[in-house]
């Protein structure tokens, strides 16, 4: 939701238009992985455990990004719930969020998060408890004073989505005495936020955030997403069980969107050859700021299974220093099996051998299945 990460080097691809499609591709497709896990933990964990986990990721978002991304706008110097709403505002208008900021005065300024939310993006937000949003909350917004420096900070809730109301509203507003820990987040359903005047809101000025890095950055939105979610899950729960769990929704994740990703970033529907399945991987890690390599492979042990293709990736974007533990990158490559499960049920792709700190690497390999598997 507030996330700024803008920090990429990897060149642009030659068409712009392209380039801003594959962008999206990525963006949706962490977008719908970070939904996707959530949903899956409040099913088959319960809230609390969700809740828990929603409430890490946000967290932790904050102590990372929060400061930076102050500086990176230029908002650093501004009064503190100026400044936080004007952060939120600015930061999910880079990832494609509907938001609105609505200044009262220096110590007091509302933000609204517009249908439909981003977060919980179509029928999704039917699935999300209201105590996950809080968890939200408390993790990112209650915190924002405490970030600053200003104890006297908080947030107060007007309305949310969770709740069947029109949108996520409410303001900061900077109080008289320092908060208690409990007092930093309250909820004032009687309360109704100001009309959004556009005129009023902030504008990342031109010249230092052109549209190719507002674009890298709204990918980046929606991978630090996943980059938070995966190691929060994995210490919440232990690793074996979000290793267990995860991995089964990150592989509906890629089942599910496969096709649509497929037509967007190849501009064809998927026709179930190995040569169409390897391209689609090389130009989704392409569009991410990876690069894959590939190879023709041998069948292994001289065995009558039909040759394939070797994939290799050095480095990986998600987690550059490869600092996560290992059910991190299980979970993760649970997106590419899903991928290849829907690609007509015809490839079988295996992960062979994977590295992780210091120098992340992972190889696959991609070969056409004698029968249409799982």
């Amino acid at each position: 939701m507030t996330t700024i990460d803008d920090t990429d080097h990897t060149p642009a691809p030659p068409a712009a238009v392209a380039s801003e499609a594959a962008w999206d591709v990525v963006h949706e497709w962490y977008h719908s992985a970070f939904t996707g896990c959530v949903l899956y933990l409040v099913a088959h964990k319960g809230t609390d455990v969700a809740a828990r986990t929603v409430y890490e990721v946000f967290a932790r978002q904050r102590q990372n990004r929060f400061l930076p991304g102050l500086r990176r706008l230029g908002i650093d110097g501004l009064p503190a719930a100026v400044a936080a709403a004007q952060y939120h505002y600015l930061s999910n208008n880079i990832g494609g969020v509907s938001v609105e900021y609505m200044p009262e005065s220096d110590r007091k300024a509302w933000i609204r998060y517009r249908a439909p939310r981003w977060i919980w993006s179509g029928t999704a937000l039917c699935g999300i408890p209201t105590e996950v949003s809080r968890a939200m909350l408390l993790g990112w917004h209650a915190q924002n004073g405490v970030s600053l420096g200003n104890p006297r900070l908080g947030f107060v809730c007007t309305k949310q989505t969770t709740d069947g109301q029109s949108s996520l509203e409410g303001y900061y507003y900077e109080y008289d005495q320092p908060l208690a820990p409990e007092q930093r987040l309250r909820f004032a359903r009687d309360e109704q936020g100001p009309v959004f005047d556009p005129a009023q809101a902030p504008v990342l000025p031109d010249a230092d955030w052109p549209a190719e890095r507002v674009m890298k950055a709204r990918r980046n939105y929606a991978m630090e997403y996943v980059r938070t979610l995966l190691p929060a899950a994995v210490d919440v729960l232990g690793p074996g069980e979000a290793e267990g769990l995860l991995t089964v929704a990150t592989r509906m994740v890629g089942l599910q969107h496969y096709h649509h990703s497929h037509r967007l970033l190849l501009g064809t529907e998927p026709d179930g050859s190995l040569e169409g399945f390897v391209r689609f991987v090389q130009s989704l890690a392409t569009a991410q700021g990876d690069e894959i390599s590939t190879a023709p492979s041998a069948a292994a042990g001289g065995t009558d299974a039909p040759a394939g293709t070797t994939l290799t990736q050095h480095g990986w974007r998600l987690y550059p220093d490869g600092q996560v533990h290992d059910s991190v990158a299980t979970i993760w490559n649970g997106l590419l099996e899903g991928a290849a499960m829907a690609h007509d049920g015809r490839i079988q792709l295996d992960l062979i051998d994977r590295g992780l700190a210091p120098d992340p690497r992972f190889t696959w390999q991609a070969r056409p299945a004698a029968h249409t598997r799982r």
